[in-house]
């Protein structure tokens, strides 16, 4: 077994085993202080080992999409991106309107029974 004395490089590589991209970095606004990878619960986002530079987004798919990464940014750099079956369905009670935060394209009913849907 080698000495781990003896390992000097360690290299963080994003692993995005799916579709997932639960935290996106704008490298723009990003300065670089690390504030979201110290107060991520679960090191999803690990802090980039070239000062100055935007953290590391590791392990997508194991975010729990709690957004402490996102109220702790000072510069409004990163931005939660809910999967799609996560997104909730909302209805106007005035006008009966459908639909969901985060979308465009908004589905003409829901497909869940009542009560927990519409038709």
């Amino acid at each position: 077994m080698e000495d781990m004395n003896k390992i000097k490089d360690a290299y963080i590589v994003p692993n995005p085993t799916g579709p997932t991209v639960a935290v996106a970095i704008d490298p723009e606004l990003c300065i670089g202080c690390n504030d979201c990878a110290n107060v991520c619960r679960i090191q999803t986002i690990l802090p980039n080992p070239e000062p100055g530079k935007p953290p590391v987004v590791v392990y997508p798919d194991e975010c729990w999409y709690c957004g402490t990464c996102v109220e702790v940014c000072r510069t409004g750099a990163l931005e939660m991106r809910f999967p799609i079956n996560a997104k909730i369905f909302f209805k106007r009670k005035d006008t009966g309107e459908i639909f969901r935060i985060g979308t465009q394209n908004v589905p003409e009913k829901s497909y869940f029974e009542e009560p927990y849907g519409w038709k």
